[in-house]
Order: structure tokens, then sequence, then C-alpha cells
């Protein structure tokens, strides 16, 4: 339960299993399982289907299949046509086809056996159940690629050519299948595969730019107005880009920040929280890649470091980190780096991964570089330079 002062309009909106009602960026995909579905709502029982979603993880599989479903549910129902939609994860069974088909048949019959009916016999009784209820339905099975790999061909193939046993008979069974790549298609017999890969639908990497959009989207369903700033959604976007376009990624990010948030008692989600929630998911400060830094880059982090926390803020200008860097070599006596060498170790500490370094444009003409600090907090940085700092000089 969320405070009266919580962050959080409706953290619900931030769950996994929520499907907006509206995907950004992934109109044509949907349109596209329209038109291969059309014929549910044209003519019912007159064919079939078969579908494949592929991409990444966190591309918007899931949650595609699952609005489709939901919105073709609905028009179903204002026609007054019988139909279904069930969506089920293979990975949950163990890839194992008999207990699923166990749990689509009980979707319509809820006393099913449990046991003592092979896979079989389950697809035979659920063809019959789809006659008597006179429906058409649509199985989603996500995570196919478990199920071709603990059944092989026989199984992909009973399901893909049921009909072919049916003459005569309604066609009433479609299906949806959700898969990463397609490698594990390779295993099949040409028969099956043939059969499986008719219709493709391939779900691209998002880029920043969408997912800021996706962000942005679920920020003003999940949290209160002005909770979430710009350079924060950002800050995230870049995040969640960085783990291949994983919309999914991001969006767990932007839930466990406004946590941290709360749990400080701040009035908006802070960058620094999202490097603690980051923090928390990709444990990234590796000491050993900060013990092995020259001096003058430890300075270099360490001025970042009291730069985020005492202004909190995203992002930093890199004329503002030089500014920063110059203040701790006099706290240090150390005559400061040149602006050449200080970008030598800006390029250096992004290849580690401790800093992002990317070029905007200038808020008077021209471009410049602003830093991040993607995935450590900046007090854990600042502790950590503190430390190996005095280590260097043999202060105790």
């Amino acid at each position: 339960m969320t405070s009266l002062c919580s962050v959080f309009r409706d953290e619900s909106k931030l769950d996994i299993n929520y499907i907006p009602a509206e995907l950004p960026h992934r109109e044509r995909e949907q349109r596209l399982l329209e038109e291969f579905f059309s014929f549910i709502l044209q003519c019912p029982g007159r064919m079939t289907q078969r579908v494949i979603l592929v991409g990444d993880v966190g591309t918007g599989k899931t949650a595609l299949a699952q609005s489709f479903g939901a919105d073709l549910t609905s028009q179903t129902k204002r026609k007054n046509l019988k139909f279904h939609y069930i969506h089920i994860n293979c990975r949950e069974f163990r890839g194992s086809l008999q207990p699923i088909l166990h749990k689509i048949v009980t979707a319509f019959r809820s006393n099913y056996p449990a046991r003592g009916y092979a896979a079989d016999e389950i697809l035979s009784t659920l063809m019959q159940v789809l006659d008597e209820e006179e429906t058409t339905l649509i199985v989603t099975l996500d995570e196919f690629d478990s199920l071709i790999e603990k059944e092989g061909s026989d199984a992909v193939y009973k399901l893909t050519r049921i009909h072919e046993t049916r003459q005569g008979k309604p066609q009433r069974l479609s299906f949806i299948f959700i898969m990463r790549d397609l490698k594990a298609t390779e295993q099949l017999d040409d028969s099956t595969k043939s059969t499986l890969q008719r219709n493709i639908i391939r779900l691209e990497r998002y880029g920043k730019p969408q997912l800021i959009d996706i962000l942005n989207a679920r920020v003003a369903l999940a949290f209160r107005l002005g909770a979430v700033e710009e350079d924060v959604v950002d800050l995230v976007a870049e995040l969640a880009y960085l783990e291949t376009g994983n919309a999914r990624f991001g969006i767990e990010l932007l839930w466990r920040a406004g946590k941290y948030a709360d749990a400080s008692e701040f009035s908006h989600v802070r960058a620094e929280c999202i490097r603690s929630a980051v923090s928390a998911i990709l444990p990234t400060l590796r000491r050993s890649d900060l013990a092995s830094l020259g001096f003058h880059e430890k300075l270099f982090l360490l001025a970042i470091a009291r730069y985020f926390k005492e202004n909190q803020e995203a992002y930093v200008q890199i004329g503002e980190a030089e500014k920063a860097y110059k203040v701790i070599c006099e706290e240090y006596d150390e005559s400061p780096k040149s602006h050449t060498q200080i970008w030598t170790y800006v390029q250096y500490l992004s290849k580690l991964g401790i800093l992002k370094a990317e070029v905007v444009a200038a808020e008077t003409r021209g471009r410049t570089n602003r830093l991040s600090l993607p995935s450590i907090p900046a007090f854990e940085l600042e502790q950590e330079m503190q430390f190996s700092l005095q280590k260097e000089k043999g202060e105790p």
C-alpha cells in the first residue's frame, strides 16, 4: 500500500502483467495480427491460422498478443460471435505438451482430470469441446522455444496439423507462437517447419526515442503529475536501450526507483533513485575496475560523484564536470589535467560502463558532450573513490 505522499498514483500500471490500452510503436504489428485473423470476424470456422511473433526480450511480444486477444474478444462479443483467447507460457509447464493442453481444456471443462490422458487424447477432447461449444479459439503459446526443445517435431506437428484429421468439420483452433528467435525451429523436420513458418511478425528492438514514448506513457498512468521529470525518463530510456532496447527493463526500473523515492520520502523520483534501482538489478560496481584506475581518473570520478550527489540531476555537461574536477584537484593538492586528457578519461570510463557520454545540442549553439552515471549510485561511487584515493596517498 502506497502512502499519502507517495510518488505513485497507481503503481499497478508498472506491473509486468499490466497490458495498456495502447502499445506505442507496435501499431503496425497490431494491424498485421488483425489482418491474419480477420476471418474470425468474417467467416469463423472456415479457416485456421498460425502466426509466429519473434523478438528479443522486452520488445512487447507478450503485451502485443494479449492486447490483440483482448481486443478481438471485445469485437466478437459485439458481433455475438463465440470466441475464446487463451495465453499460456510454455516455460511454466517446462515445455511439456500434455500439461499445456490440459490447461487449455480446463478453461472450458474445469473438472477435466489432470492425469490419465496422453497429449493426443487431450487434444482430441479439446476439439470435441470446441465443437460442442460451437466456438473458435486462438491459443498463444508464449516461450514456444521451450516446447520445441522439450518435445521436438512430433508435438509441433500434432498442433499444426490437427485440422487435417477433421475433414469436413469447422476449423476452430488457431495459434500464435511467441519466440525470441527462430533458432529452435532448426531442429524441426522440414515438413513440420513448413507448416509453422508461414506467417512471421518480427518485433525489432526499440530505439531510445521509442523507449522514451513508452516510458512517458507509463509515467502518466503510474505516477503523480510532476513526480518523474524529463531528464529522469531520458536516463531510464538510455539504460533500457543499452539493455537491448528492453522496454520491460525500463518499466521495472521506474517502479523500483519509485520505491526508493518513497522510502527516502522524496517528493519526486531523482536520478539517484534510478541509479540505486539499476545497481540493485544489475550490480555493475566492480571494485577491481575502480581500483585499477589512475589517480586522476579517480579524482575525475570523485568529482562526478560529488556533482550528482549535490545537484540531484541526471546529466552533467562536460564543462561543468571539468569545473568540479578542478575543485577536487585543489582539495587533493593536484594540478588538473588538460581538457584533452580529461576526454581520454571519459572515453575509457565509458568503455568500462562506469560513465555514459553522449553528444547533444548546446543551449546556445553547436553541440556539446554530456555525461551520466548510469548504474552506480553517486554516494557509493563517492565512498569508493575517497577510500581508494586515501589509500594511494597513504592517509589513514
